[in-house]
């Protein structure tokens, strides 16, 4: 009979309770910010780790398992994480010694919470989909600290079931193991919120502004998905349409004129949602472009995709290709911009719940 009153000795009590209740945490609300996912370090063990995680998800890959698992811990497992260790290397948070998706991503969690400080009761955190910190741990956190209310937030502005409903699922199965479960909303998407699209635009005109050269061409460069899984329903490509429609108009025909949208960062066999953007930039120097600037707007913060492959083999494919002057325009990170974004989507979903 002691036991319960054991395992909530260090809870503050909320609200009138008997004398012998065991005092419990209660009265909070909490809101979770959850990202893709980063390995721990860019050795062979850690690169393996994550990308076995990452992999074996039924969201990301969907092909059989007797059919993807021989691949994936035969062939995949034993030659990709060298491979996109030395990539992440070339990216790597030096300073920190992590990523620099895990070191916006903390960023942006505290300067929410910073934003938010107002409400005494709101507690702030963040996650990862896949490594650490994980979802499971971060919800078990908030309910410990008293959390009956929770925003999860995946961010990502274009729903695909591959980032957003992965991001749901583990969160699920995470309240599927409580007994005493919180309350819990998760954001959808925000590809057209007229904060995210201002943002867009400013980080655009402001970068632009700074350079020395006009691009002739601007693209807005997505993660792809395979073109099986937007044939299925997945609502992602139109996501992406729209964000760039709603983009061009906001930038006015001098800039949004310029406007092509493309998808990078394909895997396997499989076709993938088109035009893709490596491609594209070559196509676009072989035909005489000389002035070239991308961005990604589906990529809350600057990572592999972005910094490696965008920032980096872009570049090197469009100045072999006949290409000048390439500039690859920051993702809205924790910058201002950013974070205005974060917290409107924040505000109104917690709109009644503060």
């Amino acid at each position: 009979m002691n036991k319960p009153a054991q395992r909530f000795e260090n809870y503050k009590a909320i609200g009138p309770l008997p004398a012998d209740h065991p005092r419990i945490a209660a009265g909070k609300v909490g809101v979770l910010l959850v990202n893709l996912g980063t390995p721990d370090g860019t050795d062979y063990k850690s690169m393996r780790r994550y990308l076995a995680e990452f992999l074996s998800d039924k969201r990301v890959i969907e092909w059989s398992r007797l059919f993807w698992y021989p691949i994936l811990y035969g062939i995949v497992l034993n030659r990709r994480p060298q491979r996109v260790g030395k990539a992440y290397e070339s990216i790597w948070n030096k300073e920190r010694d992590e990523s620099y998706l895990r070191t916006y991503t903390r960023s942006q969690s505290e300067k929410l919470g910073a934003a938010l400080a107002s409400h005494e009761h709101l507690i702030v955190d963040w996650g990862m989909r896949y490594g650490q910190p994980s979802i499971k741990s971060k919800l078990d956190e908030l309910k410990a600290r008293g959390c009956e209310r929770i925003v999860i937030f995946p961010l990502y502005p274009q729903y695909s079931a591959a980032t957003t409903a992965t991001v749901n699922d583990k969160a699920f199965e995470a309240l599927m193991e409580m007994r005493w479960m919180p309350a819990v909303r998760t954001v959808p998407p925000y590809h057209d919120d007229p904060a995210y699209i201002d943002a867009l635009a400013n980080s655009i005109e402001n970068h632009l502004a700074g350079l020395d050269f006009v691009p002739e061409r601007i693209i807005a460069s997505y993660h792809g998905i395979p073109k099986s899984y937007f044939e299925k329903g997945d609502p992602y490509h139109c996501h992406c349409m729209k964000t760039s429609r709603l983009l061009a108009d906001r930038l006015g025909p001098e800039l949004g004129g310029k406007l092509m949208t493309c998808f990078q960062s394909r895997f396997g066999p499989e076709e993938w949602l088109q035009p893709y953007t490596d491609k594209t930039i070559e196509k676009l120097a072989q035909e005489g472009v000389k002035r070239l600037a991308v961005f990604n707007p589906g990529f809350v913060s600057d990572c592999l995709e972005t910094l490696e492959e965008i920032a980096g083999e872009g570049a090197e494919i469009f100045h072999e290709h006949g290409g000048k002057d390439y500039t690859h325009i920051p993702c809205l990170n924790d910058s201002p911009d950013g974070m205005n974004v974060i917290e409107a989507v924040v505000r109104r979903e917690l709109e009644g719940w503060l």
